[in-house]
C-alpha cells in the first residue's frame, strides 16, 4: 500500500509522535491511502482535495479518524459497491474489505489499535441482523 501523508504546515511524523488525531482515506482496492492531520484537513473530502484528488471521489475510499488508541470508521457503504445489487451482501462485503484494508493501513503506519464503528453509522448492522 502506498501511503501519502499530506501536510502543508506540520511535520506529520512529529504529530504522530505526539499522538495527535488524523484522518485517512484508504482506497477500496487497498493500493493507496492518504492521511493528514485532522486540524489541517478537517474532513475526508478536504483531505482528498488537498492531496490533488477530486473530493467527489470520496465514495471510493474507506474513511477513518484515528489516533494510537482507536480508529473510528465512517461506515457508509455506497449503493454501487462492487456492483453488488443485494444490499445485505453488499454491506457484508464492504465490512469485510474495509476491515482488511483499514487494518493493513494502520499496521503499515505502526498503529495497532481498535477499529470502531460509531453508533451513528451502525444502522447497516441492523440490516445484516435482520437478514442473518
Amino acid at each position: 500500500m502506498t501511503i501519502t501523508k499530506y501536510s502543508q504546515f506540520e511535520d506529520l511524523d512529529a504529530a504522530m509522535a505526539k499522538d495527535e488525531p488524523f484522518l485517512a482515506a484508504i482506497a477500496f482496492d487497498g493500493r493507496h491511502a492518504y492521511m493528514g492531520h485532522i486540524d489541517e484537513c478537517m474532513e475526508h473530502h478536504i483531505l482528498l482535495a488537498k492531496a490533488g484528488l477530486s473530493g467527489g471521489d470520496i465514495d471510493q475510499y474507506f474513511r477513518i479518524v484515528f489516533d494510537r488508541k482507536s480508529a473510528d470508521w465512517t461506515f457508509v457503504c455506497p449503493v454501487n459497491y462492487k456492483n453488488i445489487s443485494d444490499k445485505t451482501r453488499r454491506i457484508a462485503a464492504f465490512y469485510k474489505d474495509g476491515f482488511a484494508a483499514i487494518s493493513e493501513f494502520l499496521s503499515e503506519i505502526g498503529y495497532l489499535c481498535d477499529i470502531a464503528i460509531p453508533k451513528r453509522y451502525r444502522r447497516h448492522f441492523d440490516i445484516l441482523a435482520e437478514d442473518g
